[in-house]
């Protein structure tokens, strides 16, 4: 097996098991543990996942996200719950931010059934998607692009969003704890939190197995946002930290097929 076959393989794995085992993939593909080291320490250093003792994992860490590539693979209908929620918040006719990460790639994809609107995103599978679509102007965000999250980021992206206004952001975090939402990229928190500034409203997306968790980051309190969707109900403590802060909390359900 050639080694991007073996690479591929491996991420195949991780996808669906979100670790893999060192010797159990030495086994596996019948080579030896030096050649896995390599071939898991190139998946590294391309953002694919972390290693760790004996083996690798997909699951954040403070200041780990995995690829876009495979994030993009993971929670579908959750996903698409949290998209077709937040689709109700937007009607024909507005300006609306969309920010990098697969699932607002998700949400990009839904945005045409509320056309005629006005889309700025620095997410480049949104703009790939979107850049022919009738009924959709489309201000695509420059900048350094990131194959990591699939997005433009930086000054530029920065620079042009502050010249820029929108009805309403839908900002995506990768963890959270208590009231506040964390990134573990600080360019990635740059552009997230130019949005926000930028918008009249802010909707923020989170996963509810992210509630728990913290990143290197502080992206934002909670309270900066007008509505949190999330797509199964989080802990009771979870739920009781919002209820005092009176925040509302959207439960999107995966089995709603609208």
């Amino acid at each position: 097996m050639k080694r991007d076959e073996r690479r591929q393989q491996i991420i195949e794995m991780l996808v669906e098991n979100k670790t893999v085992d060192l010797d159990e993939l030495a086994d596996h593909f019948a080579v030896s543990k030096m050649t896995i080291h390599r071939d898991l320490d190139d998946l590294e250093q391309e953002g694919v996942l972390r290693k760790i003792r004996g083996g690798a994992t997909i699951d954040a860490g403070t200041r780990f996200e995995s690829d876009f590539r495979i994030r993009a693979r993971q929670d579908n209908a959750a996903k698409i719950a949290m998209a077709q929620a937040a689709l109700k918040l937007v009607e024909p006719g507005m300006t609306v931010m969309v920010n990098d990460g697969s699932m607002a790639a998700v949400l990009g994809a839904m945005l045409p059934q509320k056309r005629p609107l006005t889309l700025i995103t620095n997410n480049a599978e949104i703009m790939e998607r979107l850049k022919s679509e009738a009924g959709i102007t489309l201000i695509g965000l420059g900048g350094m692009y990131s194959a990591k999250f699939n997005a433009y980021l930086g000054i530029v992206t920065e620079d042009a969003l502050s010249r820029l206004r929108a009805d309403i952001a839908f900002i995506s975090t990768p963890a959270m704890s208590g009231r506040i939402a964390y990134h573990m990229d600080d360019n990635v928190v740059r552009a997230k939190r130019a949005m926000i500034s930028s918008s009249v409203r802010a909707c923020l997306l989170v996963n509810h197995q992210r509630f728990g968790h913290t990143a290197l980051n502080v992206l934002a309190d909670v309270a900066e946002f007008d509505a949190v969707i999330t797509d199964c109900a989080p802990g009771a403590a979870v739920l009781d930290e919002f209820e005092r802060a009176g925040i509302k909390l959207t439960i999107a359900s995966t089995q709603d097929p609208t």
